[in-house]
């Protein structure tokens, strides 16, 4: 048995628990914060709903799927329920495991599977939460339980394969996401465009008042995803080591970049800088350095900010508007455009010395050809996720049904969902 790392470890069980705060109670409080009153209670309880939905899939087969060794495209079911989850116990302990065992593109591990399984599953959990944004307010629970199930199977197992298991096929191109710029953002970005279309607008757009009814709510969310974001980028190192510090500081500074960016093309725009502007252009900076994070310096990552800032807020208050599609939440303006953005731009800023290796003393860096291969990575991506995301949604209407009628909007999902309202 090989001993863990135990200095890896505990960043990595630290890192797990922020990721998970970002979904619960940060992604709930951002989300809730933006909707009317009456769906306030049923925007929290969809993440909350979602990360226990989740976490069950990911043990039974989620995680089999993803990182189990399969094909190029796929896992297998060797995993089907963890099996063989306590090969590497002994006398108490539990040791460190080996990525893709077996094949050529085994990857040594410093941590327990334990601990690897249980980081990933918060990126499998926050995943199929945020793209609830892009429908928020006329979503059927029901629904939305059985959907989230098939597509966390179907779209993001098969992408996370791609993307993070030594095998995929995504991984043996040459493209990079260090910690889901494709695999999370534009995978839910886009899965929420495709089903705030088909569920159609909400009842009284641009009649009734939609105005956010409690931005403190979404101030506080967006704050808690701040802080969260270290454990998803910088625990995306896998360590406690040189290269997480690096992408803990990229993602500072992203941060700060995608705030200014969004706050200055708002304030020349409009004359005033919104309080929701900056926290989505927060957002906006660390969704874009997200593949990035682990391959940029300082200097990239900033400029990764401020133009994922400026590009997004376009998305969300121009594009939006333009092509007539309800993005209630901004989802897609947000984690789609800014994934796209932030993939692209790992093409460009890549520094190589970040993830040179012995067997790749070179490392990644920024050129045409890097780009070229960040852009099949993102354009197959967002393929595959519109494709199936859209026979997934179409499946679960016929089926169940995935809107609620227009009485029940009008009243609002708090109490035609769950029988609750705020007081």
């Amino acid at each position: 048995m090989r001993a863990i790392d135990t200095g890896d470890t505990a960043w990595m069980l630290m890192s797990t628990g922020l990721v998970l705060l970002m979904t619960v109670p940060g992604l709930a409080l951002f989300y809730a914060g933006m909707v009317r009153r009456k769906n306030v209670l049923s925007t929290m309880i969809q993440s909350f709903g979602i990360c226990c939905i989740v976490s069950i899939v990911w043990m039974v087969l989620g995680y089999s799927l993803a990182f189990s060794t399969g094909t190029a495209w796929i896992g297998d079911l060797s995993r089907f329920f963890l099996r063989g989850i306590a090969d590497h116990i002994h006398q108490g302990v539990d040791g460190a495991f080996t990525l893709g065992a077996g094949t050529p593109a085994e990857t040594p591990m410093t941590i327990p599977e334990s601990v690897y399984l249980m980081y990933q599953m918060t990126f499998a959990i926050i995943t199929p939460a945020l793209l609830t944004g892009a429908f928020a307010g006329r979503i059927r629970f029901s629904g939305l339980c059985v959907f989230t199930i098939l597509w966390s199977l179907l779209v993001y197992s098969p992408i996370a394969h791609w993307v993070w298991s030594p095998l995929g096929w995504v991984a043996g191109l040459g493209a990079v996401d260090f910690a889901g710029g494709t695999v999370v953002h534009i995978n839910s970005g886009v899965a929420g465009l495709v089903c705030a279309i088909m569920i159609g607008q909400r009842y009284g757009l641009k009649r009734d008042d939609m105005s956010p009814h409690n931005l403190a709510y979404a101030i506080i969310g967006a704050s808690l995803l701040w802080v969260g974001w270290f454990g998803f980028n910088a625990g995306s190192a896998l360590g406690a080591n040189g290269r997480a510090g690096m992408a803990m500081l990229t993602t500072q500074v992203a941060a700060a970049g995608g705030g200014m960016g969004w706050m200055l093309v708002e304030w020349w725009r409009h004359g005033k800088p919104t309080a929701l502007g900056i926290i989505s252009g927060v957002v906006a900076g660390l969704v874009a350095v997200t593949p990035a994070a682990g391959f940029v310096l300082p200097g990239g990552a900033l400029a990764i900010g401020l133009i994922a800032g400026g590009i997004c807020f376009y998305s969300a208050a121009v594009l939006k508007n333009k092509l007539g599609y309800d993005d209630s939440l901004d989802a897609f303006g947000v984690h789609g455009v800014g994934g796209i953005v932030g993939a692209l731009l790992t093409g460009v800023f890549a520094y190589g010395p970040l993830s040179a290796t012995a067997s790749s003393p070179a490392g990644i860096s920024g050129s045409w050809a890097q780009l070229l291969r960040q852009a099949e990575a993102v354009g197959v991506t967002i393929v595959w996720c519109v494709v199936v995301t859209a026979v997934i949604f179409w499946v679960v209407d016929k089926l169940i049904g995935m809107r609620v009628s227009a009485e029940e909007e009008q009243i609002g999902l708090d109490l035609t969902q769950h029988g609750e309202r705020l007081n």
